[in-house]
């Protein structure tokens, strides 16, 4: 509640404002344990090819770790509602360190697939801080708050890949190298967790949610059944499933069409996090009370729908410095530990050829990328906002835990399709099937997501203004 000093200034009173020394311990630990997901993302599709395996196969990894968090997420979720916060968030790293760990001894496609496996089923990192995030705030600073995760989200993904390139530079692109990075800011993620982070959720809250159920896909299916709000969980889906194939084949699609390596990866990334950080970070909040989310949704999918297409149209012009020789060279080194003799076998994934290098590629994919992570940037926020407005107050949480469901199956789906389809019709097919479903969803969403309540709540206010 807001009151008037002597000084006929107004106070704020503690609960509006938000405690940022009770938040930054979350904050922190969120930011470094996002850094280990966010070095190894440019890498991991590489990492597999340079075990030999297939674009398929490399499709089913990258499914791997959401399918399981997709499974292990909500059962930690309860049981951290039970026992507590840091003892899940403590038990949920420990899993990630393992995982990274695995990652950088690994000698083969098994242990791959173990650290990722590994990695999933214990990943509720994020979801558990989020909920240590809601225990300290305000129904006012919830926000905020939780804004902050989105901020963490933000700057690992820009940081975590420059630690990814400097790591593979210093290492002569020993792919073995940024996976133990990664396990390193693992490991200090722990340490802050053990000694630094506070329990947030007093002992007589826990058990609260006893008896319910940690998932339900009958609750998924009729969310659908909501008016207004479940053509909306479809878009969500549907964009997810096209941008998620766009983060998850980029390397290897960069790699077969360009010639990038894991390093020339990294700084592609660095790109894309910061032109995502700058749409969320500040421009989708203009273009919102400008535009409205209706038409920020149009938007979005319009622009993902030219990106991804434009960016599966990108000429085969391997880059200038481009070798086939070192590039061959780099991924078939990495199927072993150092020290070992690599074997001289060749990758199952065609590289390009030295003919017809030049920078016409890697213009083409810096423009393409621009839309459609614009594009990518725009959509959740902008999904997740319009259903917030659209149910009841009280409905608000469950049904944003659905939303996030939703793209959590996207994120599982979108690496295991786009990856045989990328075997089976070539590098091009994942994005330009990604950018006409965009298209396709573009032209649902303006037949079904009409103007609702809070449009017309704005033109009244904005009518009777002058009143």
């Amino acid at each position: 509640m807001n009151t008037e000093n002597v000084t006929g200034e107004t106070a704020v009173s503690p609960e509006d404002k938000l405690d940022f020394k009770r938040i930054m311990p979350i904050f922190v630990i969120v930011l470094i344990d996002l850094l280990g997901l966010t070095i190894i993302i440019p890498l991991l599709p590489l990492y597999a090819a340079s075990f030999n395996a297939t674009p398929a196969i490399i499709g089913v990894l990258g499914a791997t770790y959401p399918v399981l968090q997709f499974i292990g997420a909500p059962v930690l979720g309860r049981l951290s509602d039970r026992y507590g916060r840091k003892p899940i968030l403590v038990i949920s790293q420990f899993g990630t360190l393992v995982g990274f760990l695995l990652l950088g001894v690994a000698n083969g496609l098994p242990l791959l697939f173990l650290s990722r496996i590994i990695d999933g089923i214990s990943g509720a990192n994020i979801a558990t801080a989020q909920a240590a995030i809601t225990d300290s705030t305000t129904e006012k600073t919830r926000t905020q708050g939780l804004g902050l995760i989105g901020a963490a989200f933000g700057l690992g993904f820009i940081v975590g890949p420059v630690i990814a390139f400097v790591s593979l530079a210093v290492t002569d692109n020993n792919y073995h190298a940024p996976a133990l990075a990664a396990a390193g800011f693992s490991l200090l993620s722990i340490l802050l967790t053990i000694f630094w982070f506070k329990e947030t959720l007093p002992e007589e809250h826990r058990g609260d949610e006893q008896g319910k159920p940690a998932f339900s896909f009958s609750a998924m299916l009729k969310a659908l059944s909501y008016p207004a709000v479940g053509i909306l969980l479809v878009l969500m889906f549907a964009q997810q499933l096209a941008f998620g194939g766009f983060e998850q084949l980029l390397s290897l699609f960069t790699l077969s069409r360009l010639g990038l390596n894991a390093a020339g990866n990294s700084i592609v990334f660095v790109y894309i996090g910061i032109i995502v950080v700058a749409v969320q970070g500040g421009l989708i909040g203009k273009w919102s009370r400008k535009y409205g989310d209706r038409r920020l949704i149009y938007g979005g999918l319009a622009l993902m729908a030219i990106g991804l297409i434009l960016l599966g149209l990108t000429p085969k012009h391997p880059v200038p410095w481009y070798s086939e020789t070192a590039m061959t060279e780099e991924l078939t080194g990495n199927r072993n530990l150092p020290g070992e003799t690599p074997p001289s076998q060749n990758v199952a994934l065609g590289l390009p050829d030295e003919t017809d290098k030049g920078w016409l590629g890697l213009i083409w994919l810096m423009i393409a990328v621009v839309p459609a992570s614009i594009g990518g940037g725009i959509l959740q926020p902008a999904i997740n906002s319009l259903i917030t407005k659209r149910v009841k107050n009280d409905e608000t949480g469950g049904i944003l835990g659905i939303s996030s469901s939703f793209v959590s199956a996207a994120n599982a789906l979108a690496p295991l399709l786009g990856g045989f389809i990328f075997q089976a019709w070539g590098a091009s097919a994942p994005f330009v099937i990604g950018g006409v479903l965009s298209g396709i969803m573009l032209v649902v969403a303006m037949q079904r997501v009409k103007p609702g309540k809070e449009e017309k709540m704005v033109a009244g206010l904005a009518r009777g203004g002058g009143h």
